[in-house]
């Protein structure tokens, strides 16, 4: 069916791991819009089966049969590489194959009409777009072209944007907010401060591989391992049993949301013909899981500490997502936060869509979503990671510290570092880490035709500014010469959530060798200067240096590089590092001290007799310069 009439707003679509959901704000008032079928939420699954594709109930229900050529976990995939560890464990369970694509990039191998298709995990979730936007369409009657879609992989921003306008719909009074979102394949934690209808994400966290289908995963390992142990009987390498076995689990995990105990039974499984069954406890889903509900504290904390909260700063705690109705959870998160109950007003499985209705309401800013229930709703962002600048040799200067709320505009001044240089280059990275090796490069320009002058005369201004939309800008003066230079960083550039997780994690895991590798930087640094001013003291003599002094001066000079060059890369902390390098600049500095008084005229008579009398020895203080050095 086809409609001539264009809906002039735009819906929301939660596009989820297991489960997917549209819905739109209309008439004052946000409506969850139904599939063919009837229900609000759709199964996030898409089958090849007899010449057509399949999406939704009935991709599920053939999932449920065990028949070949059903995807599912599409949103599990995007934004990871084939060769991921993640990748690889998941990829031992799902009853459809991948394989390698380019650059490492996974694809999904599926037939169709008799032809062998690789398919990019997008064009498998293209398919649950395309089909919730037919059943807007549908619903409302007119042809449906814009949306807002929380897809964290397609929008860097859009985990965000879906948790804090999930935290709108929950009618919440100013106050620190926790917004826990556990779905079925995704995991994100976000700490908001709402005012006055103004919606400041302070922090987020979260985990990208972490969601119900690992509470599935868990049960279905315990199933296989009772069905061994009781009847020596393994169904791990026969799709369709297993795939039966799968969708019996997800089953009991859901009742056993409300109920203490449930049976899990399969018909088929064993060879008598006989039903096979088990009993499982709340309990003992709880046993199995709870590495699981230990990762998802972990990352409430990571989140708190990210926000400079504690525990007791936070007022409400929004439950959302599907796999947020586990009472375990419920349980550890009353303990965690000391609250007698959680807000879970709002459907955890329609939150995500009700939400991004929302945000869509406000961007598309028509006369038919308008509202005064929306109208002075201010919804702000933070950046992900820490945007800077390289300098030195490759070190990271941050401007725009992480989890700053945008929009945000900050400016730095820099100089040059070489005399009379001509133009400076500006590289922009965003990350964690001291050095910009271990960063992401967003791009990098030239600012040409600067002012030609010594080195660190000439003023530099950088200026970084982040819009609502995340589209970050920046900008290079020098005002002598009257030079410009403007970089604009597209989303596109930017890192996905999977990719922006990996940073961090791998910023807390190298930390410690980090902070040694910038104490080696800044004791470079603090070297080359010392020995540079040094040189130059020498230089400005109106006489060479005696020769014994010279002598002993470059006996300094090249210890120092040595040490430099050999010795300083092996040192192993920074308390080393630091102590080392004060010791060679004061050394230094007593050289420079004896070059300044032969630049004067030379030692005081009594100095002199005194050596003479010492039959022209070098005194202690001199050979400290170069044994010092030398150690």
């Amino acid at each position: 069916m086809s409609f001539t009439e264009e809906f002039d707003g735009a819906i929301g679509i939660d596009l989820g791991t297991t489960y997917s959901c549209a819905a739109v704000f209309v008439r004052g008032q946000v409506e969850v819009i139904p599939n063919d079928m009837g229900n609000r939420t759709t199964p996030s699954c898409v089958a090849f089966y007899n010449d057509d594709v399949l999406v939704g109930d009935a991709a599920k229900t053939l999932l449920g049969r065990g028949v070949s050529g059903v995807v599912f976990d599409a949103k599990r995939m995007i934004g990871h590489r084939f060769s991921d560890k993640s990748i690889q464990e998941d990829r031992a369970r799902w009853p459809f194959p991948i394989s390698e694509g380019v650059k490492d990039s996974i694809r999904i191998n599926v037939t169709h009409k008799g032809e062998e298709l690789q398919l990019a995990p997008e064009q498998i979730s293209a398919k649950v777009l395309v089909y919730l936007k037919e059943c807007a369409e549908r619903y409302l009657g007119k042809q449906v072209k814009k949306a807002v879609v929380t897809v964290p992989a397609y929008f860097n921003d859009a985990q965000r944007e879906r948790t804090k306008a999930a935290a709108t719909i929950a009618g919440l009074e100013p106050r620190n907010v926790v917004v826990f979102d556990f779905g079925g394949g995704t995991f994100d934690v976000s700490v908001i401060v709402i005012d006055s209808g103004s919606f400041a994400v302070q922090a987020t966290a979260g985990d990208t591989h972490l969601g119900g289908q690992d509470i599935d995963s868990n049960l279905l390992k315990y199933v296989l391992d009772d069905l061994q142990s009781r009847y020596n009987l393994s169904i791990a390498e026969q799709p369709r049993l297993l795939a039966k076995a799968r969708t019996a689990c997800e089953r009991v995990k859901r009742v056993l949301s409300q109920s203490t105990a449930e049976e899990l039974a399969l018909d088929g499984v064993l060879p008598s013909g006989e039903e096979y069954t088990l009993s499982v406890s709340r309990a003992k889903l709880e046993e199995l899981n709870a590495s699981v509900f230990a990762q998802c504290m972990k990352v409430v904390k990571r989140a708190l500490q990210d926000a400079a909260m504690k525990v007791e700063d936070v007022h409400e705690v929004v439950l959302v997502g599907g796999s947020s109705r586990i009472p375990k959870l419920h349980d550890m998160l009353r303990a965690f936060f000391n609250k007698e109950r959680l807000c879970n007003s709002v459907h955890p499985d329609e939150a995500v869509a009700i939400g991004a209705a929302v945000q869509a309401s406000i961007l598309a800013n028509s006369a038919e979503q308008q509202s005064e229930k929306t109208a002075n709703v201010v919804l702000m962002d933070v950046v992900p990671l820490s945007i800077g600048v390289e300098i030195d040799d490759g070190k990271f200067d941050v401007i725009v510290p992480r989890n700053t709320t945008i929009p945000y505009k900050a400016t730095k001044e820099y100089s040059t570092v070489e005399d009379y240089q001509q133009d400076v280059d500006v590289c922009v990275y965003e990350g964690e880490r001291p050095l910009t090796k271990h960063n992401h490069k967003l791009g990098e320009f030239t600012l040409e035709g600067i002012t030609r002058a010594k080195k660190g005369k000439p003023t530099i201004t950088v200026t970084f500014s982040i819009d609502a939309n995340g589209l970050l800008t920046i900008t290079g003066t020098e005002e002598l010469a009257n030079k410009r230079h403007t970089l604009v960083v597209q989303n596109a550039d930017r890192l996905s959530e999977a990719q922006v997780k990996e940073m961090i994690d791998m910023s807390k895991k190298f930390a410690k060798s980090d902070a040694v590798d910038d104490a080696r930087e800044a004791a470079r640094r603090t070297v080359q200067g010392a020995l540079e001013a040094l040189s130059a003291a020498i230089a400005a003599m109106t006489q060479p240096p005696p020769s014994q002094l010279q002598k002993r001066l470059d006996a300094f000079t090249s210890h120092t590089r040595d040490w430099l060059e050999r010795q300083l890369p092996s040192y192993s902390t920074v308390t080393e590092v630091e102590e080392k390098a004060k010791k060679i600049a004061k050394l230094a500095r007593k050289a420079m001290k004896k070059v300044a008084k032969k630049a004067r005229g030379g030692e005081p008579a009594s100095k002199r007799h005194r050596d003479e009398g010492n039959g022209g020895n070098e005194s202690s203080s001199d050979s400290d310069v170069e044994n010092e050095a030398d150690k």
